[in-house]
């Protein structure tokens, strides 16, 4: 980094005069206070209608488009949604960048599940895009909510299911779901309807069906059991003649949470869900209100039901683990309640693309590492940050052996928690603990893998991977095939591979953690798993074991040979500046502070995140040299909100730059940074 202290400026100087009027930016977007971006969900029918995208909010368009995954989920007859409705919504998780949340709620059990719906009781809500990015990751789809309640929601029904109006509205729910990239709508009508609104209702769904599904691929559109064809309000629990109408009108129906065993059973023989009982999503409210099957930590005795009749779920509230138990075992406690389901649940594998890499990062923690070595020590959440989830399990072995899989802040690779496993080995078992890390797949050509972990001294660790034939079908690959495990070579320091990259060295020089790099010469075959082997050293013995898992990457080792890209196109905009105290210990003294939005160029596809930085280049005082470079923090889009950056006084030159972190790992020469330069001056100085 010292070296950029010695590059030319950038000749592309912003010249601001400081300007301490009110912050001009759209209150509903930025935080009054700080000026930091937030999502926000729309009110009314006239904002709806009045939605422009060259006014909407940049920075909660999502930035992770849908993974791929197997099987797809149109060809799963047993889906599972996820309702998230907590509180009223848009808490800590409306701030796009994040926030400083001692004990905050996150979901990271996406292996579950095929649909993430985002529930408000805001008349048109758009999901935050830190959900949308962590689903996207993990191959689920992300569901707004579109309600309407009550006296003002049946006037507004009235007032958009007339005439043509419902096109427009359709028309804008459409456009929304398009430039922020989530995938689609969960449309829940909760009031009475007139006979020409009721009559309306079904070509608006079928309207907006056809729409989204043609502007936005692989999106759906899901009905709420809640209005019957004559316009009342009368949930039925069940798909039937009186609401089929709008089943037949869009993707799915949601249906209520009162249902009973005999309304299963007569919608299986219900001719109207032959060949469409994967559309037909059971509603289970885990908080159980009302007279419910299951709910809270029962759960499971609910989806057990569903499951029987073949139907897909839809888990209502899962933040009652969060909303009324301890939020500090919040962990525990979410790993409990999805441990429980685990066997009415149906787990997808991640299609992913070479470069791989997961440190496991729940998108929270009380520390943010990079490579072992603690950045910033607080307290943070921003699921942008999530990373690749592993599986989360606890297995028995035999005799008193059991094994665990869990996430565990208290220290990292990378990011605010590691994977541990841990368990008790007895000494009976002679041959390795196979730890399932990752289901996924992934076909296999020239792949190097690295895995990063430290372990107690009384076990060994190596990986094992889990492969089948290239050559099989999507259908034969959803049914069980033969799965054969291999056992990549492990490559020493020496080898000439890691001699001839040089920067894949850079990681062995890291105390407590051992790296470790291994090659696959196999091809034409497909990852489906990614495991370690735990073995027992020395006497065998009951034994008590660790290995806390950090990093697991895999490469295309062509890759390596391309060159770096190099960040392009930085531009400066919306400065707001701002007098306060000053930061400690000068929180005395008053002090000027910067607050801009940074924007460049860059592939997504090739970067884990970006370092934003910034140094005082010039300041009131000629003789002061130009300042050290500081961290400011993490960018996980090209798009990035500085606030509250405290600066000299005027007049003044600072310099802000990006730096990509890749995929692979690798640091990035100074000369494929982004650097921008803003020099600042008084009002009084300009006239001058």
């Amino acid at each position: 980094m010292e070296g950029c202290l010695h590059q030319p400026v950038d000749s592309h100087d912003s010249h601001e005069v400081i300007n301490l009027l009110p912050s001009p930016l759209p209150v509903k977007h930025y935080d009054a206070d700080t000026t930091e971006p937030i999502s926000c969900s729309l009110q009314t029918l006239n904002e709806l209608l009045s939605w422009k995208q060259n006014e909407a909010n940049p920075f909660n368009v999502a930035v992770v488009p849908l993974a791929g995954r197997e099987p797809a989920l149109p060809n799963c007859l047993r889906r599972t949604l996820v309702s998230h409705d907590m509180m009223g919504g848009y808490l800590e998780d409306r701030f796009v960048q994040g926030a400083a949340v001692d004990a905050p709620y996150a979901f990271y059990h996406w292996q579950y599940i095929d649909i993430f719906n985002y529930f408000t009781h805001n008349m048109v809500t758009i999901p935050p895009a830190v959900w949308t990015n962590a689903a996207h990751k993990h191959g689920v789809l992300v569901l707004g909510t579109f309600i309407t309640e009550w006296t003002d929601g049946a006037a507004t029904c009235e007032a958009f299911l007339q005439e043509d109006l419902y096109r427009d509205v359709a028309d804008k729910l459409v456009q929304i779901s398009s430039y922020y990239g989530f995938d689609g709508w969960l449309i829940n009508i909760e009031n009475t309807l007139s006979d020409v609104a009721v009559k309306k209702t079904p070509l608006f769904l079928r309207y907006l069906t056809n729409q989204i599904h043609e502007k936005v691929p692989g999106s759906m559109v899901l009905w709420y059991d809640s209005v019957l064809e004559n316009g009342d309000l009368k949930w039925q629990n069940e798909l039937n003649k009186l609401n089929r109408v709008f089943f037949d009108s869009c993707d799915g129906f949601f249906t209520n949470y009162n249902w009973t065993v005999e309304n299963l059973e007569w919608m299986t023989n219900y001719s109207q869900t032959i060949g469409r009982q994967a559309d037909i999503y059971v509603g289970i409210d885990v908080f159980a209100r009302g007279k419910v099957i299951g709910g809270m930590f029962e759960t499971h005795k609910a989806l057990e039901v569903i499951r029987k009749f073949n139907f897909s779920a839809a888990i209502f509230a899962p933040g009652w683990v969060y909303e009324t138990q301890n939020k500090t075992e919040f962990r525990q406690l979410q790993d409990r309640f999805w441990a429980l389901l685990k066997n009415y649940l149906y787990i997808h594998r991640l299609a992913v693309t070479l470069p791989f890499v997961s440190s496991f990062c729940q998108g929270f923690g009380n520390s943010v590492y990079w490579k072992g070595k603690c950045e910033t020590k607080k307290n943070w959440f921003n699921l942008t940050a999530q990373e690749i989830q592993p599986l989360y399990y606890q297995d028995q072995l035999e005799g008193r052996g059991w094994i665990r899989s869990r996430g565990c802040p208290e220290d990292a690779w990378n990011g605010g928690c590691s994977l541990l496993l841990d368990g008790l080995i007895p000494a009976t078992h002679t041959s390795p603990v196979c730890a399932k890390i990752l289901s996924v797949h992934v076909p296999l050509f020239d792949t190097l893998f690295c895995i990063v972990y430290k372990s107690s001294s009384q076990v060994a660790v190596s990986l094992e991977l889990k492969i089948t034939d290239a050559g099989l079908s999507s259908d034969e690959l959803n049914q069980d095939i033969k799965i054969t495990s291999a056992s990549p070579v492990l490559l020493h320091e020496e080898h000439e591979l890691i001699q001839q990259f040089p920067r894949l060295r850079d990681n062995w020089t890291n105390t407590g953690w051992s790296v470790r790099y291994y090659k696959l010469d196999l091809q034409g075959c497909i990852l489906r798993g990614v495991c370690v082997n735990i073995q027992l050293v020395g006497e065998p013995l009951d034994t008590n074991f660790s290995c806390r898992m950090g990093e697991i990457m895999f490469l295309d080792i062509d890759s390596l040979l391309k060159a770096p890209e190099i960040v392009q196109d930085v531009s400066i905009s919306d400065i707001v500046w701002l007098r306060g105290a000053g930061p400690p210990p000068n929180s005395d003294s008053c002090c000027l502070y910067l607050n801009a939005t940074l924007q460049w160029s860059y592939p997504m596809e090739l970067v884990r995140h970006f370092n934003v930085y910034w140094r005082q280049l010039k300041g009131p005082n000629p003789t002061v040299s130009a300042g050290e470079m500081v961290r400011v923090g993490r960018a996980y889009s090209k798009l990035f909100r500085v606030t509250e950056l405290p600066v000299l006084e005027p007049p003044g030159q600072l310099e802000l730059l990006v730096e990509p972190v890749t995929r692979k790992g690798m640091l990035l020469p100074i000369n494929c940074w982004g650097r921008r330069t803003v020099s600042y001056t008084e009002i009084e100085c300009e006239n001058r």
